[in-house]
């Protein structure tokens, strides 16, 4: 495992660099929109334009914002739904590149969905696993850079009768799944990479599964885990599945269990979560339709708006998830509360503030259950006194870009200090937590890089953001909705 993970940072390190290449010789050929909030940047390298976006000072957070829908959970509720005996209703549905590629996927497979507005569907299943709808033909299904659907659809298309190839851009062409092909091939199924990268594109041809018993890794991702508990249900058969090693980012695993109950299926549980649990799905389970559901405000998306009250010292109160939210990263509010937060808890919502007095600390905190919110610590941990260690993150190595390389590097140009190791960093704050001005910060097509980020304005300074369209693919309106609670 140590060799296979130096050769996937050797190459992620690599494509870092060409990216950090192409940043150098861009040419900037500004001109200014006006605007409230931003100035719009154009730079062209290698004949191609780039937009940049200007976040100027940020003096305070201060408001209520709703969250818009949960990315895991809009796709895997989007797959529940196209497995389930009856109609579903999604309402909440998250408006963004990934879950536009599954719904594209569930119109290439013909199953059906009446669109109601952007954010809420109605999916009729198939009660049972998805079939080809072209027999005799390969379905192509192109699923962009969404994880979310590329997994759980591999999965699942395994369970029915067709011939299929999942594909995506090429930074999914470097995001591994060999684990989760693994755990298919052991279950029966002829599913397989193209390539000898262990990474898309998938080839399949399904002829139905019989159940059985599989058992996988689950260092890399627990997306892995995931799709096959998402698909089980639809097998002719017993399924048992087994973590041979240790299991990463446990509560998407518990997300994806209490979403299968709610659709019907009641998924056994033999172990401890955060070791090496077993689970075992009976023939027995089958998905019934809830009717409609709600999807709940996405987690990860509340990590900025609460960092940006914690290092500001403003009241932000996020609506959409609290409490009883059924995800892990709501934890990240705990974290900003060992820095020197205060936080309020309610069932749907989070308030959160600073008292001007109390400066922010560095911390030394596990992130392997929230890796996504992990990010936005990398930011707030400018902010504080001492330095923050954000460990248990080798999955950032593995995400829309290399999460790590990208980190250390930006945090750097702002004036930090940054020590990277194989599955951690520590981060030392600039010099009396002076940010540096205008900095440009390079996205590398990653979404949670740009929102992260715009958080460096809380510092008093211009942050400029290359590529600030990338957060389409999980919160287009993030910009917007920043700007309606900031105080310049």
């Amino acid at each position: 495992m140590a060799i296979i993970r130096s050769l996937l940072c050797a190459i992620a390190c690599s494509q870092l660099c060409e990216a950090f290449m192409v940043a150098q010789q861009q040419v900037p050929t500004t001109r200014t929109v006006s605007s409230s909030f931003a100035t719009h940047h154009y730079a062209t390298a290698s004949e191609k334009e780039t937009e940049s976006l200007t976040v100027t000072p940020i003096k305070s957070l201060d408001g209520t914002v709703t969250l818009p829908g949960s990315k895991s959970l809009s796709n895997r509720c989007l797959l529940l739904a196209a497995l389930s005996q009856g109609e579903t209703r999604v309402d909440n549905l998250l408006e963004s590149d990934d879950i536009r590629f599954m719904l594209e996927a569930l119109d290439t497979l013909e199953v059906p969905v009446e669109r109601h507005t952007a954010e809420s569907v109605t999916v009729t299943g198939q009660a049972g696993p998805i079939d080809s709808p072209k027999p005799e033909e390969v379905v192509e299904l192109f699923l962009g850079n969404a994880g979310t659907a590329m997994r759980p659809l591999a999965a699942a298309l395994c369970m029915g009768q067709g011939k299929f190839v999942l594909d995506g851009v090429p930074r999914m062409r470097e995001r591994p799944i060999a684990d989760l092909m693994d755990g298919l091939q052991q279950l029966g199924a002829d599913a397989k990479c193209m390539e000898d990268t262990g990474c898309p594109p998938v080839t399949i041809n399904s002829n139905g599964l019989k159940g059985g018993t599989a058992s996988i890794s689950g260092k890399m991702s627990s997306q892995f885990l995931s799709s096959l508990l998402m698909a089980s249900p639809v097998v002719d058969g017993d399924v048992r599945i087994s973590i041979k090693d240790e299991l990463i980012s446990a509560p998407y695993v518990a997300l994806t269990i209490g979403l299968m109950k709610k659709f019907g299926v009641t998924v056994e549980i033999e172990g401890d979560m955060d070791k090496t649990p077993s689970f075992k799905i009976a023939e027995s389970e089958n998905y019934k339709s809830p009717g409609s559901i709600l999807v709940e405000g996405d987690a990860s998306s509340a990590s900025y708006f609460i960092a940006g009250a914690a290092i500001t010292g403003g009241t932000v109160t996020v609506r959409g998830c609290g409490s009883e939210s059924v995800q892990g990263d709501i934890a990240f509010a705990n974290v900003m509360e060992q820095m020197g937060a205060t936080v309020t808890w309610a069932p749907e919502s989070i308030t959160v503030t600073r008292d001007p007095s109390v400066q922010l600390k560095g911390v030394d905190v596990d992130c392997g259950k929230i890796p996504d919110a992990a990010m936005t610590l990398a930011v707030a941990a400018l902010f504080a006194d001492g330095p923050t260690t954000i460990r248990n993150v080798y999955s950032w190595r593995l995400k829309e870009t290399e999460r790590m390389k990208a980190i250390v590097a930006e945090c750097t140009k702002l004036g930090a200090r940054v020590e990277e190791f194989t599955d951690y960093c520590i981060i030392h704050p600039p010099a009396d937590n002076k940010i540096n001005d205008n900095v440009l910060i390079e996205t590398y097509d990653d979404h949670r890089m740009a929102m992260t980020f715009s958080l460096a304005a809380c510092g008093g300074v211009n942050v400029i953001i290359n590529d600030p369209g990338c957060t389409a693919k999980t919160f287009p309106t993030y910009f917007d909705m920043l700007e309606s609670i900031a105080t310049h």
